[in-house]
C-alpha cells in the first residue's frame, strides 16, 4: 500500500470524499476558536483547509509522514506550521493543543493506540482529541463498491474490513485505551456525485491505498474485467456515492 502518489491525484482518489467529511468530522470534535488545533496525518490538507476556514492559520498545526503532501499543505494553505512527521511520535510539547484531531488516518498507522496516546499527550486537561475511520466494516465506505465488484472476481482480494476503527465501536474503545474520558461517537453521512463512470473509476488506477494497490497488480484482462464488474454494481451516471465513517471524541484528564 502506497501513498507516494502527488497530491492532485491523492484529491481525486479520496479526497473528493475526505474533503466534505471535514467540516462534519469538525462540528463533532467541538473545535472551538482562538486555540490551537493539529491536524494529525493531514495528507494534502482535506481537514486542514477546514480548521483554517474557521480558526485562522495560524491557530492551525499539520503533521504527516508524506513530504509529497507536507509540500502540498505548505503551498496550498500559507500560515499553517506543516511538518513531516508520525503520529506516533509527535514532535511537540506536553498539552501544546487545545484538540488534536485525526481525520481518516488511524486505522493507517502501525499502532493505533501508541498513536492516540501521542495525541493525548500533546493535548491540554480537558481539551478533546477525536478521530474518524470510514465505516469499512459495515460496508459504508466510499470504496465499498469497488471491493463489492473484487470480491465477486476474486473472493481472497484483501480490504480495509479489519482495519482499526472500521467497525461500530473500534474507535471508542481505542481512545478509552488511548487514556482518554467522557467518550462519544457518531456516524458521519457524505454524499458525493459523480458525473460518469470513468470520473469514479480513473482514480482506482492510479495506484493509492489498498485498492489502487489491487488494481495495480492485476493484469490488463484481470483489470478490464473488475472494471467492468464495478460498472454493474454502480447505478447508470450520474450517480452518488454515499459514504459513512465512524467517528469518536474524548477529553483529556485534568
Amino acid at each position: 500500500m502506497t501513498f507516494a502518489a502527488g497530491a492532485a491525484e491523492y484529491d481525486r482518489f479520496m479526497g473528493r470524499y475526505s474533503v466534505p467529511l471535514a467540516p462534519l468530522f469538525v462540528e463533532f470534535a467541538h473545535v472551538g476558536s482562538g486555540h490551537p488545533v493539529l491536524d494529525v496525518g493531514c495528507g494534502p490538507g482535506a481537514l486542514t483547509g477546514e480548521l483554517v476556514c474557521r480558526l485562522g492559520a495560524d491557530s492551525v498545526w499539520a503533521i504527516d509522514p508524506s513530504e509529497n503532501f507536507v509540500a502540498a499543505v505548505r503551498d496550498r494553505l500559507p500560515g499553517v506550521r506543516v511538518q513531516r512527521a508520525s503520529a506516533e511520535q509527535l514532535p511537540f510539547e506536553d498539552g501544546r493543543f487545545q484538540a488534536a484531531l485525526a481525520q481518516l488516518v488511524v486505522h493507517y498507522v502501525a499502532d493505533p493506540v501508541a498513536a492516540l496516546r501521542e495525541m493525548t499527550r500533546v493535548t491540554r486537561p480537558e481539551g478533546v482529541v477525536a478521530a474518524c475511520v470510514w465505516d469499512y466494516g459495515g460496508g459504508r465506505s466510499p470504496l465499498s463498491a469497488f471491493w463489492k465488484a473484487a470480491h465477486q472476481l476474486d473472493p481472497d482480494a484483501g480490504d480495509e474490513s479489519n482495519v482499526a476503527g472500521a467497525t461500530l465501536g473500534d474507535l471508542a474503545e481505542l481512545l478509552q485505551a488511548a487514556g482518554l474520558q467522557d467518550i462519544d461517537k457518531t456516524a458521519l453521512t457524505i454524499e458525493v456525485e459523480h458525473p460518469s463512470f470513468e470520473d469514479w473509476w480513473e482514480p482506482f488506477t492510479f495506484g493509492i491505498g489498498r485498492a489502487g494497490s489491487y488494481v495495480a497488480q492485476r493484469g490488463s484482462a484481470q483489470r478490464d474485467r473488475l472494471r467492468d464488474s464495478c460498472r454493474e454494481m454502480l447505478p447508470p451516471a450520474p450517480f452518488v456515492v454515499s459514504a459513512s465513517a465512524w467517528a469518536a471524541r474524548g477529553h483529556v484528564r485534568s
